[in-house]
């Protein structure tokens, strides 16, 4: 019999639901991994995961500084900052020779994540970006199906992420990721899966060109409804819009759900029907959504060409119905694969004129706390946590250059749609 993997332990830096998330894990496989520490500047954040995961109160921070400052006390860590608080924490950890969990995207500009790389190696830190889809079965199973030949070589790729339309309301108009200057451009803060995900199946063929477009729609204050006030508690025409605060997060609450997205809204760590209302009444998820400061397009295009002649078309759109349920078509020289979701992983072959359905290798159970993703979370901290144990970077799907070459990507994207013209990207 194989002997059981090393318990790793693991410091939290960013105690919010993220942070949370990924800490779940020491809860459902405690021999496994434990949380031995956290770096939050809420003191709400802090006690929450102090009394998930008891520990040493000298390890409990409001700056994730003097952490980095101790002689290294955890095998690894966790960042789980906002996006623009990525790099320094990274950079610190990593020097002092911490494994790296580092949340998506790696930071906000290509200099930070280079350095972030550059630092990850100096310290012979294992690193791994939380692009979770890589590491779901489905994406596996279709990475899996390319390489085998089964549709030949691939000639034409089309990948349609539907963000959800409250999703987006509640994310890129209202929460974090709205403003471009409080974080980063949608691209990079919401797409980066999904372009490393392309880079993950074209394999070893580099990307050569790209063109974007794409805009802010409809949540401008041109599109506020008549007769509607600054904050959907008292809005007269509350009823009639899909956005309201009070569909999105006191609906749920009022039957007896706080987990996220509600969860995120009663920031003080007190979940109940008083603090939402109050939170509703007085924070940003309770503004109308034609009056926020948001500026972070609600949909993009991204076209690519990769060498061979291979070309990809990826979209982003706000305003759909489903939520995260990408669709894939891949297009080959023998065949046609399509994937919706959380498959099964459809094949039509050319010559035989049949279509196999292939299913995934998923888990038997994925733990509810760690379900985000269609259970691709759980995937992720799998893996990390056994790449610790192990000290096998190998196991690590999304690691320093990989992900570098796709953030690469993303900014060399999003040039495109600000310059209005093609980028050609060098070797």
């Amino acid at each position: 019999m194989m002997a059981a993997s090393p318990q790793i332990s693991l410091l939290i830096i960013g105690g919010g639901n993220r942070g949370k998330r990924y800490a779940a894990y020491a809860l459902c496989h405690p021999t496994r991994m434990k949380v031995i520490g956290v770096a939050d500047p809420r003191a709400s954040a802090r006690r929450e995961l102090q009394e998930l995961h008891p520990m040493d109160p000298s390890n409990v921070f409001d700056d994730w500084r003097p952490a980095a400052e101790r002689e290294r006390f955890a095998d690894a860590v966790l960042i789980a900052t906002p996006d623009r608080l990525h790099k320094a924490p990274a950079v610190a950890f990593a020097h002092k020779g911490y494994h790296i969990l580092l949340e998506k995207p790696m930071a906000t500009t290509p200099e930070d994540c280079k350095e972030i790389v550059q630092a990850c190696k100096t310290g012979n830190a294992i690193l791994a970006v939380c692009h979770v889809l890589r590491y779901h079965p489905v994406a596996l199973k279709i990475k899996e199906l390319l390489d085998s030949g089964l549709i030949g070589d691939i000639c034409h790729i089309q990948h349609l992420e539907p963000v959800g339309f409250w999703h987006f309301a509640h994310s890129f108009v209202r929460g974090n990721w709205r403003n471009e200057a409080e974080s980063s451009f949608s691209l990079l803060a919401k797409s980066c899966h999904d372009l490393d995900l392309i880079n993950f199946w074209m394999g070893d063929k580099r990307c050569l060109k790209v063109s974007s477009f794409g805009n802010v729609s409809h949540f401008t204050k041109e599109h506020q409804p008549k007769g509607a006030s600054s904050r959907c508690w008292d809005c007269s025409v509350e009823q009639t819009c899909p956005y309201s605060a009070q569909k999105i997060y006191m609906e749920p609450a009022k039957k007896g759900y706080f987990d996220w997205p509600v969860s995120v809204v009663c920031s003080d760590g007190v979940y109940d029907i008083e603090s939402l209302a109050d939170a509703l009444r007085h924070g940003p998820y309770g503004r109308c959504v034609y009056q926020c400061d948001n500026d972070v397009v609600t949909n993009q295009v991204v076209n690519m060409e990769f060498e061979g002649g291979a070309t990809v078309g990826f979209t982003m759109v706000a305003f759909t119905e489903k939520l995260g349920m990408r669709k894939t078509t891949i297009y080959g020289t023998k065949g046609e694969l399509r994937c919706e979701g959380g498959g099964p992983v459809e094949v039509f072959r050319f010559l035989e004129k049949t279509t196999t359905t292939f299913s995934p290798d998923k888990a038997s159970s994925v733990p509810a706390s760690l379900s985000g993703h269609d259970g691709a979370d759980f995937y992720l901290i799998e893996t990390f946590v056994s790449a610790v144990a192990e000290n096998n970077p190998s196991l690590i799907q999304t690691g320093p250059e990989d992900t570098l070459h796709s953030h690469l990507l993303v900014f060399e994207a999003e040039k495109s749609r600000r310059e209005n013209r093609v980028v050609f990207l060098e070797p």
